[in-house]
């Protein structure tokens, strides 16, 4: 849609005028998508995993995919309220362009479903994953922002998900977080309350609760100026994984907030951004040491 010379001009004002653009209701991830770069060596394909308008996904196939790389499943966020998988184009583009096949879903939000049914979607998501392509036999990463990132967070740490999807939890290779409230209390909060209404114990909501049953590899990063989710989240999340001898890197990023945090992995934001170097120096971590997953329990 836009050459060259538009991204040039079009880049800096989406990162100048984005409090104004979400302040308004304007979405600067449209614009990022708008911007982005397309690649013509992958192949972008819409599946179902449910019966619900909400339970669709977006597949980025890359011609040449990483070798032995996990399939990375990216959960947005949006309070658990909002989002849609199409706004998130420039995360797909981006880390299939790197070779690595991707998976972004819509998941039923509230008020239609409460915790942990969005929870369940992504289950259902990985399942999905597991039962249709090739390269899930390399496992697959888990990978969020904000309440998405919660999400991962859960489905890495808490088998009980994918236990009810009969897909063993060695499947995940590994988790990604952004900015995510791992160790929130949704209940001490008006705007969430309703949403986890009825969680008994509400721990179980908690994705901190589970620290100690991290058997694979976790990325953590957070913006030091997020006022939205603060970043005592992962750290909290960091200690008490370490704590119970678990595997995670935690990088807290000077000047950056909550939302900027997510650009940073648009390919026209910064071409050598900090967010999507540690990011594809994990992926290709995993994808060194990847033996084969079996399907069958």
């Amino acid at each position: 849609m836009f050459n060259n010379l538009d991204k040039r001009f079009l880049l800096p004002l989406v990162i100048t005028s984005l409090p104004l653009l979400l302040l308004s209701g304007c979405s600067p991830l449209r614009l990022l998508n708008n911007i982005s770069q397309e690649n013509e060596n992958v192949t972008i394909l819409q599946k179902i995993y449910g019966t619900s308008e909400r339970q669709r996904f977006d597949l980025y196939m890359p011609e040449n995919a990483v070798a032995n790389s996990p399939v990375v499943v990216f959960f947005y966020g949006g309070s658990w309220k909002s989002g849609e998988k199409g706004k998130y184009g420039f995360v797909g583009h981006t880390l299939s362009s790197k070779g690595y096949v991707t998976v972004i879903p819509d998941y039923r939000l509230y008020p239609e479903v409460k915790f942990p049914d969005f929870v369940d979607d992504g289950a259902r998501v990985i399942a999905w994953v597991r039962n249709n392509l090739d390269q899930a036999k390399h496992g697959v990463v888990v990978m969020g922002h904000s309440a998405g990132a919660h999400t991962a967070a859960l489905l890495a740490l808490d088998k009980t998900y994918l236990e009810k999807q009969e897909v063993p939890h060695t499947i995940v290779r590994g988790m990604i977080g952004l900015a995510g409230p791992y160790g929130f209390n949704p209940m001490k909060y008006r705007s969430t309350r309703p949403i986890f209404a009825g969680t008994e114990p509400i721990d179980k909501a908690r994705p901190v609760t589970f620290a100690c049953a991290s058997t694979a590899p976790i990325l953590l990063m957070h913006g030091e100026s997020d006022t939205v989710v603060i970043p005592q989240n992962s750290r909290e999340l960091k200690q008490s994984v370490e704590k119970c001898g678990g595997l995670v890197e935690y990088l807290e990023l000077a000047e950056m907030g909550h939302f900027s945090i997510i650009l940073g992995l648009s390919d026209s934001f910064l071409k050598n951004n900090t967010i999507l170097v540690q990011i594809d120096d994990f992926l290709k971590s995993l994808s060194s040491q990847t033996p084969s997953l079996a399907r069958s329990n």
